[in-house]
Formats: C-alpha cells, structure tokens, sequence
C-alpha cells in the first residue's frame, strides 16, 4: 500500500519530483530487479548508453554504466582503477594496490583485487578508483577494458579512450564468474611467486586501437619483453613483486613494473603505486616508461 500511495504522488505539480526519484529506465529505485547490463539488455530492452540502477544477489541498490552498444551490447561496468598521484608511493588513493606505503608487513597491500570494499562512483569514475558491488556479484564470462582519459564527463567516455578491447572466450567462466574469485584464488602478495608465473593472459578484441597501437602506448625498451593483443592477471617481476593486470599485452620476460598496474602492497626493489613504474621515463617512451596518454587515462573494467 506504501508504494501505491506513494506512485499516487506522482502527479504533474511535483512531477520533477517524481522523476528525480527514479532510475534511468525509469524505474524507481525499489523496483530495479536487474543484476547486470546483460540482463537489462535482453530481458528489459534497454539499449542506450548511459548511468542504470542495478540490484546484487543480496538486494544492494547500486548505480553504475551500462555500455548498450560495443560488440552488442550489454557490458557492465564493475571497476575504475585511476592513478591520483604518479610520484606517491603506495599513498592514499592507491586502492588498487596499497594505501599503507610499500611494507613487508602488508605484503598483500589493501586487497582490493580480492575483497568486497567499495568505493568511488561511476559518474566520477575517470577521476578517481571505483568499485561496484558488481565486481563481485556478477557471474560473468567475459570482460572489456576502456583506458580513458582522465577528468571526462561520462558522455565522452567513448571517444576520450585511449585504448577499448573486450575478450570473447568466455575465460571467467572456470574461475567463477569473475575478477573477485580468480584473485580469490590466485592471491597477489609479495614473494609468492616469480617471474615464470606468467599468470593467465587472454587474447583480445580490439574496438579501439591496434597491436601496433599498444606497443606505441609503452616504452621502447620493454617492447621485446610482451606480445600485444592479450590482456593478463596476476604475473611477478624479476623481484617476486606480484602485479594484478597487463593490459593489451602478455609477459615473456621479468620486467612487469613497467607495463602492468595494480598488485601487492610490498615493492622493495621497484616503485608502490597503482599504475608501478609506468612513469620511469616521465611520460616519455623512448625509454622503459609508458606514454602519457596511457598514464593520464583510468582504466575501465567490464564484465558481460
């Protein structure tokens, strides 16, 4: 009877009132059912690209991007990782590796990769880290990945991007449904592993961006240590320095810190921050460093 009464308010002398209690698809907030941009897609028909209300396995209400269009449709944005300050080591904003400086003590570093914290919105997502009960809660086979640059309103999204590509092999599927079971599983931690853990690289799809491309985005001197057109979890450095994600490439050598982001929270021997050592050549790539573009950009993670 409450959300009858309720819908009875609805009329046109506060009708702005009204809509501004809604959810994008119209719905208010009460009503969202939907765990996942698959689902609005498919069973409700909703195509655009856009903010959506989304609803977990446990009832939690969330907002977040529904990206309607690339590769039909239905990608669901659960993650942001966005690097606040190239030059702090492991300072506050490095969610997706340590907030607790590089210590032997936090060898696993905030955890992010592995645990259920949230943070941060999505309409704010290429200013700073997100994470949406979705990373965990969807049961997904896929993902793609947006570097877009940072400080742009949500509708430029698309066009602001660095670099787009999605995978299409269904790897998530043997590791649960998503990122938060595979680190489960494959835990990020300081010297459990060395530089022969290769980690488990997926072939991509690119939407934006080429092979070409990717080597552009990083330094000269590291090229011959990956091959392009993979995206790759958890690998070790030549230190046992544990990192989270190689995005565009696949490892062959030990030389991770330099064009991978995330990971433990102890780096003794090379540099504690969301994005590594990306920034060993000052943007620059005619060195180790990656380029500014790939610096300056967060880096999206959807799942479908």
């Amino acid at each position: 009877m409450q959300s009858a009464g309720f819908l009875l308010l609805c009329v046109p002398l506060i009708s702005l009132l009204c809509e501004s209690s809604k959810t994008p698809t119209g719905e208010f907030p009460e009503s969202v059912t939907a765990r996942s941009c698959r689902e609005l897609l498919k069973k409700y028909g909703h195509k655009k690209d856009g903010l959506y209300y989304l609803r977990s396995k446990d009832n939690e209400v969330y907002q977040t991007y529904c990206d309607m269009s690339t590769n039909g449709g239905g990608w669901t944005l659960v993650a942001s990782v966005h690097e606040n300050n190239i030059h702090g080591s492991c300072t506050v904003g490095d969610r997706w590796t340590s907030q607790q400086g590089s210590s032997s003590y936090h060898p696993a570093g905030d955890g992010s990769w592995s645990n259920k914290v949230l943070f941060g919105t999505a309409e704010a997502a290429t200013n700073d880290d997100y994470k949406n009960p979705g990373y965990y809660d969807i049961k997904a086979k896929d993902i793609a990945v947006w570097h877009v640059h940072n400080d742009n309103e949500l509708e430029f999204w698309k066009v602001a991007s660095v670099l787009r590509y999605h995978t299409n092999s269904n790897f998530l599927t043997p590791f649960g449904g998503n990122l938060y079971h595979f680190f489960k599983k494959y835990h990020l931690q300081y010297g459990i592993g060395t530089c022969n853990d290769r980690g488990i690289s997926v072939p991509i799809v690119y939407d934006i961006g080429s092979d070409m491309r990717v080597n552009e985005l990083y330094g000269e001197s590291v090229r011959a240590d990956f091959d392009t057109g993979y995206v790759t979890f958890r690998v070790f450095n030549n230190y046992q320095e544990a990192y989270a994600m190689c995005s565009g490439v696949r490892p062959k050598g030990c030389y991770a810190q330099y064009y991978c982001i995330g990971g433990g929270g102890y780096f003794p021997n090379t540099f504690c921050s969301d994005f590594a050592y990306l920034n060993a050549n000052n943007g620059a790539t005619n060195g180790y460093g990656a380029s500014k573009e790939i610096i300056n950009a967060a880096v999206f993670i959807f799942y479908r």
